[in-house]
């Protein structure tokens, strides 16, 4: 009777919370209206089949079972139809690192990457992928300050760019490289944005460039800031719009002409006409020209425009709410459609209790999506996701009705080594032990499916602070270099992995592609 009890207790909490999170989802009741709770994938996309060489996962698709993580099983970490090549670990990554060529920038946390030898974003040579090498180190403000999501590349125009964002939200530095010698940037802008005496209006979360490396966007979370700056000339940086768009926002993707903007709002994307800056039309507006809210998944992070057979799609990432990655048809402004949802074991609402009793300890992420790349943008064949604690997970796309696993690589836990990872948002964030971006999942489980949040009272229940690193948080876009992928994880820091076992063959005009 007293387990019922309490059974009943931790039901009546989720269900509380979950009112409370739906409450703030959007602007109106539609969201609920349109979108009932219940309306949640339920299905995960087909496992991958292991071939030789592989050292799979022990339980749910997706997950780091609390058994493991207390055995020392995680440290071994999990692969499938993957192998580590090479890697530059440093003292971690922060949260969204870059590539260009045979370089990548592992992105600044601060004020931990302070704390030791070579602060500011790290450049990694790896044009020997199995040795990759510290090239050199970028020090202006905006690496300084912390990059969190904005430290992007544009290959059209060769330049490397980043915002300064301390905690969650920044602003006011920018600096902008040309990256022709991709190991050795070159700062274009020494004056505004990165001359500590002169700083932009703007601010900042996340960003990235325009299809043209015209414009470099930076939105800055709440309450709903993004602002555009025109580097046509990266010499001379400066805001040339700036406007509220909503209560708040996050990431985004924009169209190859440069005209659309697929922003991420609280729980749905918002379709903005960013055409009159493109333009450059004298005192430009940026109308909103279509919306799509829904129930499952919150917080989108960023958007990777695509075509099939000509006709646009998204891919869009959640990084919270179990909410996987979802293709939505945006053919029209005014009614956008999700046709499929990609989502492992470890994120359906039957699984609960499982994704919170394993990730107990791990701090304030768990198996949600973050940063994913396609293979090529029109008729994408694969699509690569960091997926937090999930590791990186591959998924053949080229039939987007038929989407299926066919690898994984889930990096060694690096248990207990938090404070010689003074760059790793992962380790400085496990202060924090309870994964509190899952709470709008659980909680909604627990009211539809009668999942019990108290089975996290298992082995791990009480790891309510202090974290031990017992899986790695993977955040960054895996970048497609023909069957390797080149990305970082904040414990780890930067990775080559190779793709076995015949499970993808690239494409001829192949073309890794983050979105923003």
């Amino acid at each position: 009777m007293r387990a019922r009890t309490a059974w009943a207790r931790g039901r009546s909490v989720s269900l509380v919370i979950a009112v409370v999170m739906f409450a703030a989802l959007g602007t109106d009741a539609r969201v609920l209206a349109e979108n009932p709770v219940i309306d949640v994938v339920r299905e995960a996309v087909p496992r991958a089949e292991c071939g030789p060489g592989s050292l799979p996962e022990t339980g749910l698709q997706g997950d780091v079972p609390a058994e493991d993580r207390n055995s020392g099983r995680s440290e071994q970490g999990y692969r499938c139809n993957a192998s580590l090549v090479g890697q530059h670990r440093g003292r971690g990554s922060a949260v969204t690192s870059t590539t260009f060529e045979h370089c990548s920038y592992t992105p600044s946390f601060f004020p931990g990457h302070l704390l030791g030898e070579n602060p500011g974003v790290q450049v990694i040579d790896a044009s020997n992928p199995a040795n990759p090498v510290l090239s050199t180190t970028l020090t202006e403000p905006a690496m300084m300050g912390g990059t969190w999501e904005t430290l992007k590349v544009n290959t059209e125009r060769k330049l490397l760019a980043a915002t300064s964002v301390p905690f969650l939200w920044g602003g006011a530095y920018f600096s902008v490289y040309d990256i022709s010698d991709c190991a050795h940037p070159k700062l274009l802008n020494p004056g505004p944005g990165s001359n500590p005496a002169m700083p932009l209006p703007f601010t900042s979360h996340e960003g990235g460039f325009s299809p043209d490396g015209n414009t470099y966007w930076a939105s800055g979370v709440a309450p709903g800031h993004l602002a555009a700056i025109d580097i046509s000339d990266p010499t001379n940086p400066h805001v040339i719009w700036q406007g509220l768009t909503g209560i708040q926002e996050h990431g985004f993707g924009i169209s190859p002409d440069g005209n659309r903007m697929y922003l991420s709002a609280i729980a749905g994307i918002t379709v903005l006409d960013i055409s009159a800056v493109q333009r450059r039309d004298p005192n430009p507006q940026v109308p909103h020209v279509g919306n799509l809210f829904y129930a499952d998944g919150q917080i989108p992070q960023h958007s990777i425009p695509v075509t099939y057979d000509g006709k646009p799609f998204i891919f869009t990432p959640h990084e919270s709410g179990s909410g996987g990655v979802k293709l939505i048809d945006v053919s029209q402004d005014d009614a956008l459609e999700i046709v499929e949802t990609i989502k492992l074991e470890i994120n359906l609402p039957q699984n609960m209790e499982a994704n919170l009793r394993s990730s107990m300890g791990g701090s304030v992420f768990a198996y949600e999506s973050h940063y994913c790349a396609a293979d090529r943008p029109n008729n994408p064949t694969a699509l690569a996701c960091g997926w937090i604690s999930s590791g990186i997970r591959v998924f053949d796309v080229s039939d987007p009705h038929n989407i299926h696993e066919i690898a994984y690589f889930n990096p060694p836990a690096l248990k207990g080594q938090n404070l010689q990872l003074t760059n790793s948002a992962h380790a400085l964030a496990s202060i924090i032990g309870v994964p509190i971006l899952s709470a709008f999942a659980i909680g909604r489980a627990a009211v539809e499916d009668g999942q019990n949040p108290l089975e996290a009272l298992g082995p791990r229940g009480n790891q309510v602070a202090f974290g031990d690193l017992s899986s790695d948080w993977c955040f960054s876009p895996p970048e497609w270099r023909g069957t390797q992928l080149w990305t970082t994880c904040n414990d780890n820091g930067f990775m080559v992995i190779q793709l076995e076992n015949g499970v993808y063959t690239p494409p001829p005009n192949q073309e890794s592609t983050v979105g923003s």
